[in-house]
């Protein structure tokens, strides 16, 4: 009797690990992947564990694998998510219908595996509305798509669970509404130096759902005990909705898992805020450069300015520079609008420094080297820890290693 104790009591040492199971889960990752950093790494590898604790969370992320070309590795990252998550659909050319009976299923909450998202995203969109709610209202627990169903002569509403774990893969970009609510890993092509392990799905499936167990079963004991912390600084918003859960599993499992959890994070949210920007940000921080410190210009210069902005739109826009009408319509939402300026003897129309000071402070950061200067620091340290943690995650890259070199 005491030797089954003692073997109950070993089972449960094994499960409640929670600082090896997850590295047991990147090295995994790692030998089919090659992601372009070790923060996207460490996110996808706890996103993985947080499918397991859905009923933990508020809000959950997608993941989002994209690539500018084909043969970028975003498919091989769902076919390996797949054996690591609980009840995952691959869900190519999926139907609406199918996806709200899968969500709704009395078996449990599935792990949406999304690829070719961008067909969903394309020309037809319009073909897609009931895919695209599901996406963007599913991360809120809670939420419901509603739906028009005719019986008959009759059109009746009905409305169907939306909360679920969504991993998507695709070339190109996504709508803002998907991409505030993921953690992105922009995926690439291997270089000739960068070398992973060939994935058969036959041969690795045995491992994965080893893993994927043993992480059900730590999610199991540690759902009790789960706990939010305050979000690293620069963290908010949207950005903090998207990070919670995972810094939680973080903190969950211990060890260096929080620390580089936050410094992942801190890393990830800065490329994200580099990333392409709209093109009404792009027009508010040119003309913030094109101001200087003048407190009025007139929209002709303003235009001549703008036109002749390297690598900017302005000078083609629609195959022609942009006008004073175009100018206007981008300013508008923003509340700027033009007026008449005297110059000497002149009247001429233009914008006045005061206001777009309102839309500067609110959309862009409070100078160009403060930006800078602060996109520095984000990256290099939080709380003393340094972003290149991520890259020294010790054992996490010890047995990846030295498999690769065998």
């Amino acid at each position: 009797m005491s030797a089954s104790v003692a073997e109950i009591q070993r089972r449960v040492d094994a499960i409640a690990d929670g600082d090896a199971i997850l590295s047991e889960v990147y090295d995994f990752l790692g030998r089919f992947v090659a992601y372009p950093s070790p923060a996207c790494q460490v996110a996808h590898t706890l996103w993985i564990a947080h499918t397991h604790l859905m009923e933990r969370w508020d809000s959950t992320p997608r993941i989002a694998f994209l690539s500018a070309e084909p043969g970028s590795g975003k498919t091989r990252a769902l076919e390996v998510t797949s054996l690591l998550v609980p009840q995952p659909i691959e869900a190519i050319n999926a139907t609406p219908a199918y996806l709200f009976r899968k969500v709704a299923d009395p078996e449990g909450l599935p792990t949406i595996l999304f690829d070719e998202i961008d067909t969903i995203f394309g020309p037809k969109a319009k073909d897609n509305e009931e895919i695209r709610g599901v996406l963007n209202a599913g991360h809120r627990k809670g939420a419901m798509a509603g739906r028009c169903v005719v019986r008959g002569k009759t059109v009746e509403t009905e409305e169907l669970a939306a909360y679920c774990a969504v991993a998507v893969a695709g070339i190109g970009n996504l709508p803002d509404t998907i991409l505030t609510r993921s953690v992105v890993v922009r995926m690439r092509r291997r270089a000739p130096t960068e070398r992973v392990q060939q994935f058969r799905r036959r041969l690795e499936e045995a491992q994965g759902h080893e893993l994927r167990d043993r992480l059900a079963g730590w999610a199991v004991l540690v759902q009790p005990r789960i706990e939010f912390q305050d979000m690293p600084a620069g963290i908010e918003d949207r950005n903090a909705d998207v990070w919670e859960a995972l810094l939680a599993v973080a903190d969950a499992a211990g060890g260096i898992w929080p620390s580089t959890a936050r410094a992942a994070a801190i890393s990830l949210v800065a490329q994200s805020k580099e990333s392409t920007p709209s093109i009404g940000i792009r027009l508010l921080s040119d003309l913030r450069v094109i101001f200087g410190d003048r407190e009025y210009l007139s929209t002709e210069d303003l235009l001549t300015a703008l036109a002749a902005v390297e690598e900017a739109p302005w000078g083609d826009w629609k195959g022609k520079p942009i006008n004073p009408r175009q100018l206007a319509n981008f300013l508008r939402p923003y509340g700027v609008a033009s007026k008449v300026i005297r110059f000497g003897s002149g009247t001429p129309r233009g914008y006045a420094r005061a206001d777009l000071y309102d839309p500067w402070m609110r959309y862009l950061s409070a100078s160009p080297e403060c930006a800078t200067s602060a996109t520095s620091e984000t990256r290099g340290n939080l709380n003393g820890h340094s972003v290149a943690d991520v890259a020294d995650v010790a054992h996490l890259g010890e047995a990846k290693a030295e498999r690769l070199n065998a």
